[in-house]
């Protein structure tokens, strides 16, 4: 059982790629882009920082 959950983690850091490594940041642009007037703002570095990891993805919204 043990064995097949490991396999499956591998497999899905090989699908997702640098985008999973990304995901911390993403999420805390998310997060940050939700607080009126300043969050857009407020996410540029976050943002950058995650596309400077993954710059093929879109993260702009």
């Amino acid at each position: 059982m043990l064995r097949r959950l490991w396999l499956f983690v591998a497999i899905a850091f090989a699908l997702g790629g640098c985008g999973v490594v990304a995901a911390p940041c993403r999420v805390s642009s998310g997060l940050l882009k939700a607080v009126p007037l300043v969050g857009h703002v407020a996410a540029t570095p976050t943002d950058t920082c995650a596309d400077v990891i993954d710059p093929d993805s879109i993260s702009r919204s």
